[in-house]
């Protein structure tokens, strides 16, 4: 195996491992412990780290070294902001561009989230990955590629990791997917401005309620 694609399935391991709270936001990443631990190279290991570094989820912190983000009220605006333009965006290029498959398709998705919903907690619709999925799809239907490496690959990371920290507030997944249903019928009418609106409004919304859990969850844990 090449260095380079030791160093790609590093990368992902290391999103899986910050997201998933293994390690923990504030955390420090020692290099040559995790080395050892995971029996990988030094060389790996740092273009990995660098990797996470210009995604944002790790710092470089003097006579400190890497360690995990800690998201703040502040940031998380921000990111809900961006996202809100960029997808309102990727939705409106969407509507151009979606296939009939591929709307079939997220209409599918969206009543298997209807039916896990409503045999599991539903909380988990927002700390697995039922609702990035469908953002996901719209994105990449949108055919921009711009759109499609910001979002998904520097945003979708901290939202999601955002959403780990704050698993045990409450969350109102059946109000998120109505939403979802009724971006959907906008997509499937072509209706560019009204699924534009939709999106951004549907965004607008939860970048509020994420702003509410993450003060709950920092009130909790101090």
């Amino acid at each position: 195996m090449k260095d380079v694609t030791k160093s790609e399935g590093m990368t992902e391991w290391l999103i899986e491992a910050i997201v998933s709270g293994k390690f923990p936001s504030g955390s420090k990443i020692s290099e040559p412990e995790l080395s050892r631990e995971l029996n990988v190279s030094r060389g790996p290991l740092r273009e990995a780290m660098m990797r996470l570094e210009a995604m944002g989820l790790i710092e470089r912190v003097p006579h400190v070294g890497a360690r995990v983000v800690t998201i703040s009220e502040a940031q998380l605006s921000e990111i809900y902001a961006v996202r809100e333009a960029l997808e309102g965006m990727a939705i409106r290029q969407a509507c151009a561009h979606i296939t009939e498959r591929e709307l079939d398709g997220l209409r599918a998705l969206l009543i298997r989230h209807q039916q896990h919903i409503d045999e599991v907690d539903g909380a988990s619709y927002f700390h697995q990955q039922g609702d990035f999925d469908f953002h996901y799809r719209i994105i990449q239907a949108s055919r921009n590629s711009k759109l499609i490496a910001l979002l998904c690959d520097e945003l979708y990371h901290l939202v999601r990791m955002y959403r780990k920290q704050a698993t045990r507030t409450q969350a109102r997944p059946e109000r998120a997917l109505n939403e979802h249903f009724q971006i959907l019928t906008a997509l499937e009418d072509r209706d560019a401005e009204l699924a534009e609106m939709l999106m951004r409004r549907h965004i607008r919304r939860s970048g509020q309620l994420a702003a509410e859990r993450l003060r709950d969850f920092r009130e909790k844990a101090s």
